[in-house]
């Protein structure tokens, strides 16, 4: 994938919110949300952007599809920089830029039933015609599984499963080249979260789309994603190979991430687990040299003076880690990530799903 052109490239990415204080009101600092980061998806590639809550993954995919500006850096699409684009150039390819929303609620307009939600924009951009609308959207709703009967309905009356299916098609309506999945199953029940996912997957394979997807848990991001990217207060730590991050974790954190995956396995019940001490870092007054050290049962001294960059590992191409500590050391596969590997996840069908 790496010798392919990237659909998207982002360059030394950095977001900065002024925080505001005082009773003549002035700026008295910054919530550093990203601070630096630089990243790239090829075309029909999924890559997997995970972290605490507060880390800035949400943040990124705001800006990838338009909705925010970075503070500094570049951002491209097939090579051209949107974040510097005037409103009429970004309006001929925002189409192409789509998003699907963590809470399937508030994206969707409560007082337009879903033929107005779905339909609208897409004859405002031509997509399709008043002669073909009907057909097209039975077509969009078919791909997600939803019946053509719902679209005199409106957002309250579906559950939050058949919400996430509506925010899909409305984000597919306009046939995008690039969406960035925000969260899209962290609001829903278990049970949905598979089927949710697996639709996904299957989007993504029919239709070869480039997906962003933002998550919490490295056991959904794994199974969705091609490539992972694991984000810690602003800053990638750890990037590459979905199966390598998650069987052979090198950074500290990311080992953490996945001990924290529940494990079905009796075995595993009794083992010990470390977890993180201490909470995720002030954006706003973040930790000197390395973001992470606070909380490293590996940091030394040195750890607290430098920011230390993301590093190739030696006999694993495009598998980067910024902790020159841990990168010295050969990558163990952790008790977590061996159960996980042989585990599997049940699709909405019934059967199993390698992870």
């Amino acid at each position: 994938m790496s010798e392919k052109t990237p659909l998207i490239q982002v360059d030394h990415l950095k977001k900065y919110y002024p925080i505001k204080g005082g009773i003549i009101t002035h700026v008295t600092g910054n919530i550093h949300a990203v601070d630096d980061v630089s990243f790239s998806i090829t075309e029909g590639e999924t890559l997997g952007l995970v972290g605490e809550s507060g880390c800035g993954k949400s943040t990124i995919g705001r800006q990838l599809v338009g909705l925010e500006t970075p503070t500094e850096g570049k951002i491209y699409y097939q090579g051209s920089d949107i974040s510097a684009l005037k409103s009429r150039e970004m309006h001929q390819i925002r189409t192409q830029l789509q998003m699907v929303f963590q809470d399937p609620y508030s994206s969707l307009n409560p007082r337009k039933h879903i033929y107005e939600i779905l339909s609208q924009p897409m004859l405002y951009h031509h997509i399709s015609t008043k002669a073909t609308i009907e057909k097209d959207l039975e077509r969009l709703l078919d791909m997600v599984g939803l019946p053509k009967h719902v679209l005199g309905r409106y957002p309250h009356e579906f559950s939050g499963g058949q919400r996430q299916r509506i925010g899909i098609a409305k984000a597919l309506s306009l046939n995008p080249k690039f969406i960035v999945c925000d969260e899209p199953v962290s609001a829903l029940d278990v049970s949905i979260q598979a089927q949710i996912l697996n639709l996904l997957k299957s989007l993504q394979k029919e239709l070869h789309l480039t997906l962003l997807f933002v998550g919490h848990g490295l056991g959904a991001v794994n199974y969705v994603s091609d490539r992972i990217a694991v984000m810690y207060l602003g800053k990638i730590v750890e990037i590459g190979e979905a199966k390598e991050i998650f069987r052979h974790p090198v950074h500290p954190y990311t080992q953490a991430l996945i001990e924290a995956v529940p494990v079905p396995d009796p075995e595993e019940k009794d083992r010990r687990k470390e977890f993180l001490a201490g909470e995720i870092g002030d954006s706003a007054n973040p930790p000197m040299g390395c973001r992470f050290h606070p909380r490293c049962p590996h940091a030394t001294p040195e750890c607290a003076k430098q920011v230390p960059e993301l590093l190739e590992l030696a006999g694993c191409p495009g598998h980067l880690v910024a902790c020159p500590v841990m990168a010295e050391t050969k990558p163990q596969k952790t008790g977590a990530a061996k159960a996980a590997a042989a585990g599997a996840l049940t699709d909405q069908k019934g059967g199993r799903r390698d992870v």
